[in-house]
């Protein structure tokens, strides 16, 4: 477990958000699988919805916008000391920009981009609010990835946004996967890149801790939701994939325990 009180270093995902039709059946869904609470910020912000875990925020959701959208995803957001720079390495390294960096009253600042294949994600750069206050516990973040047609162009686009420095896994190690680790240039791991080249474009998906996999998976289909990989064990816990009754797709997953000393 990681309690999280002052901003994430930069590069590193310290947020998550979804925006879906129904508000009211997504609160429905999501709560009793990482046993969320929620706390609606009202008009002025749009109703954004916190996720809440032990009384603080880990997540969030709001009704989304476009009402003929068919499509619907977490958004995974970096930690950036300078949203502003970082939009510009973004734009350098070949990205592009979906939403310019803007004040978020005075919580933060924030925008959205993607990477040059399509990977969607956002920057946050925290002030009043920081992001996640807890990682790594049942119902929180464990871990995000990119999944992409292009993983060498990948890794070298987050190295240049971030500074991230890729390690490929053996297909040992990776259970066949193509699979590069980032990490920080602390060498802190932040995040994968899986290499698809059947995929038309990138997208990052985002994994949460769970007490138990097989019981998340019972309650995505007993909400409403579909499972597209039952769960299974790996060197890193038992991890399960599904989606919302949207179609979100999100991961869950056991974490393994942390080796002795």
């Amino acid at each position: 477990m990681t309690h999280v009180t002052s901003n994430a270093p930069e590069g590193t995902p310290n947020w998550v958000d979804l925006g879906i039709p129904d508000i009211e059946r997504g609160k429905a869904f999501y709560g009793p699988i990482f046993g969320w609470e929620f706390q609606d910020t009202g008009a002025e912000t749009g109703h954004y919805n916190l996720c809440l875990l032990h009384g603080e925020s880990v997540a969030a959701m709001m009704k989304n916008p476009d009402e003929s959208a068919t499509d619907f995803w977490w958004d995974v957001y970096f930690a950036t000391d300078d949203c502003d720079g970082t939009v510009e390495r973004v734009t350098d390294a070949g990205g592009t920009v979906v939403e310019p960096a803007m004040d978020v009253m005075d919580l933060g600042r924030m925008a959205i981009v993607r990477d040059p294949q399509g990977g969607q994600f956002g920057l946050w750069q925290g002030r009043a609010h920081i992001g996640c206050s807890y990682v790594n516990e049942p119902g929180s973040l464990v871990w995000n990835e990119v999944v992409t047609p292009d993983p060498k162009a990948a890794v070298d686009f987050y190295a240049a946004v971030f500074g991230h420095q890729g390690e490929a896994m053996s297909a040992e190690e990776a259970g066949g996967m193509d699979y590069t680790v980032l990490k920080r240039p602390d060498g802190r791991y932040i995040g994968g890149v899986m290499g698809e080249p059947g995929v038309s474009g990138a997208s990052w998906q985002s994994c949460f801790a769970v007490a138990d996999a097989d019981e998340a998976v019972r309650l995505v289909r007993e909400g409403g939701g579909t499972v597209d990989q039952e769960p299974v064990d790996s060197p890193y816990g038992r991890y399960a994939a599904a989606r919302d009754p949207f179609g979100a797709r999100f991961q869950v997953m056991k974490p393994a325990p942390e080796p002795a000393g």
